[in-house]
């Protein structure tokens, strides 16, 4: 018998090689990002392609454990396809293009980083230091999750099947497109919470976590866009607060 033949082995096999990915991509936030990444000064070509790495690895850890609902999803439909012998196509290739948007993402997040050291708004540290900068982009990130965008998308991440139905095509290339779409999706959803890491510290761990859970309820868990409107209260609130109290 094909090892692949057996649903449950095939479905904890994706639980693990995701969880394999999230959990490394951890290890080097946690045992290897802090080390590695000195402040930067000169921001030669290594050190920008360095940093847009360390993004990349820091969507995957942040990023995967909210998309894994779809991923399994997805899996199902091909299995329930392989199973009525039409064609199919592996699940690797869907959360490759997913994964391919968050690279975009962290390519653009990179550059808009370094701009923002040349123009002395963020430290030498990844933080930002400049009052104005934070609270107006906190204001920002809170205002957006209540804008009708956002909660298209936060909607379409929630429930996936309406966009699987009209935008399935066969094929690697249908896979990949697919995922990209969806990650799309994610990032319209997600995009400014990860940018407040310039307010809190790119590196700050303890933020990243909370970042990463905060995407996890809002997306998987019952009323999760209610969430993610209080959250948008806190970060208006937040904002004000630093743009009056510095």
């Amino acid at each position: 018998m094909n090892l692949f033949d057996n649903t449950y082995l095939r479905r904890w096999l994706i639980i693990v090689t995701i969880s394999g990915a999230v959990l490394l991509s951890w290890y080097y936030m946690v045992f290897a990002m802090s080390m590695n990444m000195e402040p930067i000064a000169l921001w030669q070509f290594t050190d920008i392609f360095m940093l847009f790495v360390m993004w990349c690895i820091m969507m995957i850890g942040m990023m995967l454990p909210s998309a894994s609902p779809v991923i399994l999803l997805i899996d199902k439909l091909n299995r329930q396809r392989q199973v009525r012998n039409n064609a199919f196509t592996h699940t690797l290739f869907f959360t490759s293009g997913y994964l391919l948007a968050w690279v975009f993402y962290s390519a653009l997040i990179t550059l808009i980083q370094w701009w923002l050291h040349h123009l002395s708004i963020l430290s030498v540290m990844m933080v930002s230091s400049n009052y104005l900068f934070s609270g107006i982009l906190l204001i920002i990130a809170g205002l957006y999750q209540w804008t009708p965008y956002k909660q298209k998308c936060l909607q379409l991440c929630r429930s996936p099947l309406s966009l699987i139905t009209t935008q399935w095509r066969e094929g690697i290339n249908g896979a990949i497109r697919l995922g990209f779409k969806h990650g799309q999706y994610c990032l319209g959803c997600c995009w400014f919470l990860m940018a407040l890491l310039f307010v809190t510290g790119v590196m700050n761990l303890k933020w990243i976590f909370l970042l990463t859970m905060l995407v996890l309820v809002e997306k998987c868990l019952p009323k999760g866009e209610v969430l993610g409107k209080g959250l948008g209260i806190v970060l208006v609130l937040l904002g004000i607060n630093v743009l009056t109290h510095h």
